[in-house]
């Protein structure tokens, strides 16, 4: 870092994305992306704003915002679309947390989280997860403070039934409960339409994953009025125009070809168990996922080394180094011939390692 950098940020411990080596060409399945384009839909609309990029994005993206709420049973006062899902999170995190409403999240979860705590300087408390990775509901109860749930988790997969959630937020009555649905659409049910009954409920969501834009950047929040006039107010104090024209249209053209969302992800829900039934004959065990992912160890061979192993054949999943999961690795579930190609690699390298 350079001279000039403020102390106040000189511990900082950024969020790592995702490697995108450009050495070889890869198979990526390290960033949770979709192995499909974007709906024709999509690409069209964005296609013909193209045209007025001379111009301001509407601050509202008023036409996507209406389809969404639409789609999703709500108002439109109900809904605010961001720049990924990160930035709904930035703004929750600005919100909602400070010192005397700290953060409070699962001891493994998504980066961001303590990745916003400490750039925010808000005070944070993480809760172990069980020993199968699962959460207890009971460690949610009068958290006194801000609640963040991946639901899926990430990197785990694994997820809450709306049932539970409900007794979070009713256990929480003067605290925001955010949940974070990013892994929804692979399996998992949406707590969104408790948006209509708790007004201390934000649910966020994301494009990137489901209907193929991460690399349009958007993300949505669903909550109460109140709560999104308390984001809006986050959101017009830091970046007015957050939507671009092109992402918005994107959105807008996904939101109107359900079918092809929905066909894409009943396929990536049975290439994960196809893939999970696979692994398992090699010696695997994994979380029970319900998100585009397989989290899975083997006992046999250390984690870091397969992840090592498969990059140099040209393949790329995650690999974490936080003491409980390093034995894990986080493998984006990807097209059938990629999962087979992932089989095919592993089975060698585990004779390698024998």
């Amino acid at each position: 870092m350079s001279r000039f950098f403020i102390e106040k940020y000189s511990s900082l411990v950024p969020y790592t994305p995702g490697e995108q080596p450009k050495d070889m060409k890869y198979i990526k399945l390290n960033t949770n992306e979709s192995p499909f384009p974007p709906s024709e839909k999509a690409i069209n609309a964005a296609s013909e704003a193209i045209n007025i990029l001379n111009l301001y994005s509407d601050p509202e993206s008023r036409m996507l915002t209406e389809k969404v709420a639409e789609y999703y049973g709500l108002d439109y006062e109900n809904v605010l679309m961001t720049n990924g899902s990160d930035e709904i999170l930035y703004f929750a995190f600005t919100a909602f947390c400070d010192k005397n409403n700290p953060a409070v999240f699962p001891d493994i979860t998504y980066g961001f989280y303590p990745v916003y705590s400490e750039f925010l300087n808000i005070p944070f408390r993480e809760i172990p997860l069980k020993e199968d990775f699962t959460i207890d509901i009971n460690d949610y109860f009068n958290a006194k403070g801000t609640i963040f749930i991946a639901n899926p988790n990430a990197p785990t997969g694994e997820t809450l039934s709306v049932a539970d959630i409900r007794k979070i937020i009713e256990a929480n009555p003067d605290n925001v409960v955010v949940i974070d649905e990013a892994y929804i659409d692979f399996g998992g049910e949406s707590c969104v339409p408790l948006v209509k009954e708790y007004d201390n409920l934000l649910v966020t969501q994301t494009f990137s994953k489901s209907r193929s834009l991460a690399g349009a950047r958007l993300g949505m929040g669903m909550a109460s009025k109140g709560l999104i006039q308390d984001l809006n107010t986050v959101k017009y104090s830091v970046n007015p125009y957050n939507v671009n024209r092109m992402t918005s249209a994107a959105g807008y053209g996904a939101m109107c070809d359900d079918e092809y969302t929905k066909k894409n992800c009943r396929y990536i829900e049975e290439c994960r168990e196809y893939t999970s039934a696979k692994l398992k004959e090699l010696g695997f065990e994994m979380t029970n996922s319900k998100a585009n992912f397989i989290f899975a160890k083997h006992n046999g061979a250390d984690g870091k080394k397969i992840y090592l192993k498969l990059k140099e054949k040209g393949i790329l999943i995650r690999h974490f180094d936080k003491e409980r999961i390093c034995q894990y690795n986080r493998i984006t579930v990807g097209t059938k011939e990629q999962m087979d190609a992932l089989i095919n690699a592993l089975t060698g390298i585990l004779e390698e390692l024998k």
